[in-house]
């Protein structure tokens, strides 16, 4: 025993726990007991920083969401893909409204507990990969922050020029960004500066996610300011169209197809 992680869906093991013991569907999770356990997303950085958020908003209803989440869906027009669809929760909702939605994501886990939930068109894999597909699309969704799939400096030109592949006439992408430099805590201005002296954003994160015996590989996820959105959109096939900043400090991103 090394005391490392099996790599391996982490996501999608949590996320059939977590629907495991919301629904009583499936064998839920014990420690010891007759009462499941609960179901926690172990979010590790680079730094040795260690969080853990309960896994179960990933399957929230429309009443749990927050206000920004509402928004962002009112926006959608057309064919929309929903990247990173999670739990579904996002897709659920909009394909209960009758607007076509995509569920994409990479966790084979997570796609199987949105069709057990009733997300009827799910595809497996990254926007690159789902690029040379030929399916088109008015909206992209980028909620639940998965702004943060643009990575970084290297990544993000790649990413966008995907979505662009993607992307009809006049589409649009709406994301989910927080702003990560209003804290004051040192644990984390510290990692940005640590970060800048590397020449990387300072809230580009390293992480791996855990749970249970699993772990990811590691890999960046990119927590922005607005400006470092727009530099990073500049030159790209989109253009930074609106920003919603009402629940500061998160904010929603509205990019434009140049």
């Amino acid at each position: 025993m090394t005391g490392e992680p099996t790599v391996g869906d982490v996501f999608g093991e949590m996320i059939r726990d977590a629907y495991a013991v919301a629904t009583g569907v499936g064998p839920r999770p014990l420690a010891g007991g007759r009462l499941p356990r609960p179901v926690i997303e172990i979010i590790e950085r680079d730094d040795g920083l260690v969080n853990g958020a309960p896994a179960g908003h990933y399957l929230d209803p429309p009443e749990a969401w927050q206000p920004h989440d509402h928004r962002a869906v009112e926006r959608v027009r057309g064919n929309v893909l929903d990247v990173g669809v999670g739990g579904g929760r996002i897709a659920l909702h909009l394909q209960q409204r009758g607007v076509p939605v995509t569920g994409l994501d990479t966790s084979a886990g997570a796609l199987r507990v949105c069709q057990a939930r009733g997300v009827r068109d799910l595809v497996h894999g990254t926007v690159d990969r789902h690029a040379a597909d030929g399916r088109r699309y008015d909206t992209f969704l980028l909620l639940g922050n998965n702004l943060g799939l643009i990575e970084g400096r290297e990544r993000a030109p790649g990413f966008l020029a995907a979505l662009a592949a993607l992307a009809r006439p006049g589409a649009q992408v709406i994301a989910h960004g927080t702003d990560p430099y209003g804290t004051t805590d040192p644990l984390h201005t510290g990692y940005h500066e640590r970060n800048r002296q590397r020449g990387r954003l300072g809230g580009q994160l390293r992480l791996r996610l855990r749970y249970r015996l699993l772990g990811t590989e590691w890999f960046d996820y990119l927590v922005c300011s607005v400006d470092e959105l727009a530099q990073l959109v500049h030159g790209s096939p989109w253009r930074l169209a609106d920003v919603d900043e009402r629940d500061r400090p998160y904010y929603l991103a509205t990019l434009k197809l140049a």
